[in-house]
């Protein structure tokens, strides 16, 4: 193989990329065909099943209907979009083409065959991309006859509608060949990022590795299927839990693409969880075969359908509770009055305690700032407004929960503070009543041991802000008694929450989940693999989050978050799960977020 070629990639634009090869005809090689048709490519269809050129064609027309449909083309141009695609089983019909995409199956022996068969096919100057999300780049530039001309270009699924394209060097790729495929980008209304050669790139480099934890935390038995995808959609707003998500990508694919990232690594975080082996190796990987951590209706379908795993309804599991007709809300801060207004509009009696009756009526203030607002934006009446407001009763002393169904705290997350309170709880509040804590990473249990009735304590741990965020985790003891925990699921249905069950660990699901990939983030920018902006567009846009994560450290502030990180470790004893060193010095020298006006970005003072 010649690899002192004299071709000059730099030499071309976006605008020399009129003809372009998909090679793999899957449901994202169809999809890069169509963005690229719609933006007025000629587009040469490649794959070894005549079948599939078949299905990518009649998707093709397909969408492109939809699109006059919806107005965002007219006739003429679906006509002419049409007339730009043609599809081939033959690898020689890319012989033409300025740019090649190889979406074939995540296979390095596999992909390397193909790139052998270019290089006999395509000229010297034709830039050939990857799509592969898992193996070397830099491998297949090196085994291939002109290595400059390499790259990866990794979309993501489902490519028409999702903003992101990574553009990954190697060491031996011409820029001017990354210059041209990144304009490309641009022009084809996709945002791209440029990053390294490294298993995962950004986006699947943290969000897989979240994905392998949920799958874990699942096969541990530590929660259902549906509390940890319901968890991460109500607490995190992502479009999809990540089970339903491991179900979509594969189960066999998110296993080849951990493996890579751990043999990189050496990270167990990223060791893929045994469970998603004993799936693939049984056939279950996910949608696509009918069934994985879920059953589908059939193979490829989305509709999830009831099976010997589905749990019974939750109205059924909060069946026997105690009954609640009065409740006590301790503590004067946001959390507090959030929660005792969620009570008081769904119609419940609130007694709020704080310090002292002047912190109580403040707290009260809060609560009716909150309802005129949503008044104003129309989300209640004024005579709903009065009704709730007048439900809350501030109060200056813990004497006055002596008559409530259930106590919530939301005080400081200090153990020793929340110890003493319940201590004093468990003398005030009459036998019977629940007392629940709202803490998100202390053990609950150490709350119940300070009080005579361990039977009756659970943890209720809501989201802020609590009247907006529907989840609500339920976290359960060994010494929790069943009918106080029901009592706790029957409320949150009763105030319009979502409860999901969990265990007393550190983290319980969502924090557990989400800060793990927070800090994962960090050691990226640490690493100096990829900037805040480009991490934070990669995950909006690319893994659908409503926040970058540097976006939200800095909005739960930093502080706060390597505090739940140094629980998590120590927790879990496991050295992937270390505070990010980076984290420790922005905390130690006072850059706690938005709160302090910096962090890992600066803000404008109020």
């Amino acid at each position: 193989m010649d690899r002192t070629s004299t071709s000059e990639p730099s030499s071309l634009s976006p605008k020399s990329l009129r003809t372009v090869a998909v090679i793999g005809l899957g449901t994202m090689g169809t999809g890069i065909a169509e963005v690229l048709t719609l933006a007025g490519r000629d587009v040469v269809g490649v794959d070894v099943s005549a079948a599939a050129a078949l299905r990518a064609g009649a998707a093709l027309e397909a969408a492109t209907a939809r699109a006059v449909e919806r107005g965002r083309i007219t006739g003429p141009e679906r006509r002419a979009a049409l007339a730009r695609f043609r599809t081939s089983t033959d690898l020689a019909a890319a012989a033409d083409a300025d740019l090649v995409i190889e979406v074939v199956p995540e296979d390095y022996d596999l992909k390397h065959e193909v790139f052998t068969a270019l290089d006999a096919v395509v000229r010297p100057t034709t830039i050939l991309a990857t799509g592969t999300n898992a193996l070397s780049v830099t491998r297949l530039a090196a085994d291939s006859a002109h290595p400059e001309r390499v790259l990866g270009l990794h979309f993501f699924n489902p490519a028409p509608a999702m903003k992101l394209v990574e553009i990954v060097s190697s060491v031996l790729t011409d820029p001017g060949a990354v210059a041209a495929v990144t304009d490309l980008a641009h022009e084809l209304g996709k945002e791209p990022v440029a990053v390294g050669d490294r298993p995962g790139f950004v986006a699947d480099g943290l969000l897989f590795g979240y994905l392998n934890q949920a799958a874990a935390m699942y096969e541990a038995r530590y929660a259902t299927r549906e509390d940890i995808d319901a968890a991460m959609r109500l607490g995190c707003g992502l479009p999809m839990g990540p089970l339903a998500l491991l179900d979509l990508i594969g189960v066999d694919t998110a296993r080849t693409v951990l493996e890579a990232m751990y043999a990189a690594s050496q990270d167990r975080l990223h060791a893929p969880a045994p469970i998603l082996g004993q799936l693939a190796a049984a056939g279950l990987t996910g949608r696509k075969a009918g069934r994985g951590f879920y059953t589908y209706e059939a193979p490829g379908s989305s509709a999830i359908v009831p099976d010997a795993l589905t749990p019974a309804p939750p109205a059924a599991r909060g069946a026997g509770g105690r009954a609640v007709d009065l409740v006590g809300v301790v503590g004067s801060g946001t959390m507090a009055s959030g929660i005792a207004e969620v009570f008081a509009r769904a119609g419940l009696p609130v007694v709020l305690v704080a310090r002292t009756p002047e912190k109580a009526e403040a707290a009260k203030g809060r609560i009716a700032k909150s309802l005129a607002r949503a008044v104003t934006k129309g989300r209640m009446t004024a005579e709903e407004r009065d009704a709730a407001l007048a439900a809350v009763t501030p109060a200056g002393s813990l004497d006055a929960l002596a008559e409530v169904d259930l106590a919530v705290e939301a005080v400081a997350e200090d153990l020793d503070v929340k110890r003493e309170l319940f201590a004093a709880l468990d003398k005030v509040v009459k036998p019977g009543a629940v007392l629940a804590t709202t803490t998100s990473s202390l053990p609950v249990v150490a709350c119940a041991r300070a009080t005579s009735r361990p039977r009756d304590v659970v943890g209720m741990h809501f989201f802020n802000p609590a009247p907006a965020m529907k989840l609500v985790e339920v976290v359960r003891t060994v010494l929790t008694a069943d009918d106080a925990h029901a009592t706790v699921r029957a409320v949150c249905a009763r105030v319009r929450k979502h409860p999901v069950d969990c265990g007393d660990r550190a983290g319980f699901i969502v924090n557990a989940l989400l800060f793990p990939y927070l800090n994962n983030a960090v050691k990226m920018v640490q690493e100096h693999y990829a900037s805040l902006d480009e991490i934070d567009a990669a995950m909006r846009l690319g893994g659908g989050y409503p926040m970058g994560p540097f976006e939200l450290l800095d909005v739960v502030g930093l502080d706060v978050s390597l505090a739940i990180e140094k629980v998590l470790h120590r927790e879990f004893r496991d050295p992937g799960l270390a505070p990010a060193p980076l984290l420790e010095h922005l905390v130690a020298a006072g850059c706690l977020g938005r709160k302090t006006g910096r962090g890992f970005r600066e803000y404008a003072k109020a």
